[in-house]
């Protein structure tokens, strides 16, 4: 099945909530909630994309040679294919379509992901099956992924990192900006803001390596670090957090000044071709997740967004072997 096919059907399939857009913009989903619209205008969603598009520019020069490439990337002591990984992404039947569950995504993304060599999110939402979901899929795939935790109370975090530590997964994640979420009043247990101190306390409870995604400025980064976090996640929840803000792309360069060349550094947010998986490479980015790890690896809309398709299309098959993701990581390599 080709890419296009894949979209074609996709279309069908998660009508009304995304038209499935030539370019993922946030310019005709604007508004749409349920769906996957920014927060109020989509201002923020649509800077994600517009910015890196419109002021990130590449530099041509062809005189180097052929020499030989290599996208590997090592990280939680493993060494994987390219610094590309799948961010986040839950409520599935809420925000796309309900032809699919949470569990089926989690399922197909995990597996895909293990067999193009890099690593997946799990997602999450405010209800207990949202974090057990993925949880069961990183299970069931003898721990390849890193499940993602909400910002709940510190004690509600430990207890459920025990249930974490039992999957035995690389690490874990939290979406600390998830509070801000619409749905966040519907959490329970309620989801809240965290302080430097809590996040060290949340760090210091377990071996497993500790990733703060949601990060957008320096002073942030630098609280996460001290913290004790392994890795940051720049991110802004695809505009889906704050209305007017500033794109993903433009902190970037300012949050890798503060911390340092040696920080481990993700980014998410309109990412959508491997050219943008290079330019937030160039810009500060250790890897760019599935809509960055340049994010977590691209988040939100290139990486994540052909990963759904993908799967709304064709399994597991479809989050590892369309077309979209090949180019994606054959035009970073290039």
């Amino acid at each position: 099945m080709t890419y296009q096919e894949v979209l074609e059907n996709a279309r069908k399939r998660m009508a009304p909530r995304c038209r499935v857009c030539p370019e993922c913009n946030g310019i005709a989903c604007k508004g749409v909630m349920p769906g996957p619209a920014g927060k109020g205008t989509s201002r923020t969603f649509q800077r994600n994309v517009a910015w890196l598009g419109e002021h990130v520019k590449l530099e041509m020069d062809v005189t180097g040679g052929n020499q030989e490439r290599n996208m590997e990337i090592s990280l939680f002591g493993e060494t994987f294919a390219a610094p590309i990984f799948v961010a986040p992404i839950g409520l599935i039947p809420y925000t796309y379509t309900e032809d699919m569950t949470d569990r089926l995504y989690c399922d197909a993304v995990m597996l895909g992901t293990k067999a193009a060599g890099i690593l997946a999110f799990g997602g999450g939402g405010p209800k207990a099956e949202n974090f057990y979901e993925p949880l069961e899929a990183i299970r069931e795939n003898g721990g390849w992924g890193i499940p993602t935790l909400k910002p709940w109370a510190v004690d509600v975090v430990k207890e459920r990192l025990k249930e974490v530590e039992a999957v035995h997964p690389f690490a874990f994640a939290m979406d600390i900006d998830s509070a801000g979420l619409p749905h966040a009043g519907l959490a329970n247990p309620p989801m809240l803001l965290k302080t430097e101190e809590e996040l060290r306390e949340i760090a210091a409870a377990t071996d497993l390596p500790f990733i703060v995604k949601g990060i957008m400025t320096a002073e942030a980064a630098q609280k996460a670090l001290r913290a004790g976090a392994y890795a940051i996640v720049v991110s802004n929840h695809g505009g889906r957090v704050m209305d007017y803000g500033l794109s993903t792309a433009e902190v970037l360069p300012e949050i890798r000044a503060a911390v340092g060349a040696d920080t481990k550094i993700f980014v998410d947010g309109g990412v959508r071709t491997g050219d943008d998986v290079f330019k937030m490479l160039a810009l500060g980015g250790r890897g760019a997740d599935w809509q960055t790890l340049c994010n977590c690896g691209l988040r939100r809309r290139c990486g994540r967004r052909a990963v759904v398709y993908g799967k709304a299309e064709s399994g597991a098959d479809g989050c590892h072997d369309d077309d979209k993701l090949q180019k994606l990581a054959g035009n970073h390599e290039r």
